[in-house]
């Protein structure tokens, strides 16, 4: 609501003619009003631009590198050693850009440890800025309930610009999979839950940008090959290899 200015000392100078003022009161009077107007229309001003202020952005949570998440794995998709004694959890977005470029950097931590490590995939689709992530997951998870999880998962990070309703069909037929059986199970209430959960699990994590990962419990700071080589090695109780040299 915008502020009636100057009503007021109008209204009194009015008045004081009316009443026969002298020249003097009156001559105050409009130097009075005069000043009035001038703060009342500063007042106005800094009230507009204060509306006009855009709200704060909420903060994110504060990232304790040291705390250690219990993330269930429950039937997340896995693979790596079975015995592994390390956990790496990923946290993923099939649209994201970033986690496309992490792949090469897991599958380059899953050679290295080929039984020490296992990964587990869990979906974080961010729906918010990527309108394929959830239609994407749901491919994904749909198709791991045939055996397919992760060739479906390969194809989704090869074809990542290209993702389209038409296209999780065409890579269901790719995959030999049961085609109607497929788009069952893409809009099943079943493999929403299962995102949902996954969705639940990363928000208990503090996850609010993919990729994130993590390794038994500890997210993982360096997203690089030394980074999780020496939480790796930490965890097996190895000395930490020194990271190698650059340049």
């Amino acid at each position: 609501m915008r502020i009636r200015s100057g009503i007021t000392p109008l209204a009194l100078l009015v008045v004081l003619y009316a009443c026969g003022g002298n020249p003097t009161d009156i001559e105050e009077l409009k130097k009075g009003q005069k000043e009035i107007l001038e703060r009342l229309a500063t007042l106005d001003k800094t009230v507009q631009q204060i509306k006009t202020v855009p709200p704060a952005a909420p903060q994110r949570p504060q990232i304790d590198p040291n705390k250690v998440y219990n993330i269930p794995v429950g039937i997340a998709p896995a693979k790596g050693g079975e015995t592994a004694k390390v956990t790496v959890v990923e946290f993923a977005d099939y649209q994201c850009p970033f986690c496309g470029q992490a792949e090469g950097l897991v599958k380059q931590v899953l050679e290295a440890y080929p039984k020490e490590v296992k990964l587990v995939y869990k979906q974080f689709p961010l729906t918010t800025i990527h309108p394929q992530a959830l239609p994407a997951a749901k491919a994904a998870v749909a198709a791991g309930r045939q055996g397919k999880y992760w060739e479906m998962h390969d194809l989704l990070f090869e074809n990542q610009r290209q993702l389209a309703p038409e296209k999780y069909t065409e890579f269901a037929e790719k995959l030999a999979l049961d085609v109607p059986q497929f788009q069952k199970d893409m809009e099943s209430p079943e493999v929403l839950a299962q995102i949902n959960r996954d969705l639940q699990d990363g928000k208990a994590a503090d996850v609010t940008g993919t990729p994130t990962l993590f390794v038994n419990g500890k997210r993982l700071m360096n997203r690089s090959f030394d980074g999780f080589r020496q939480m790796i090695d930490a965890s097996l109780g190895r000395t930490p290899t020194p990271p190698a040299p650059t340049g």
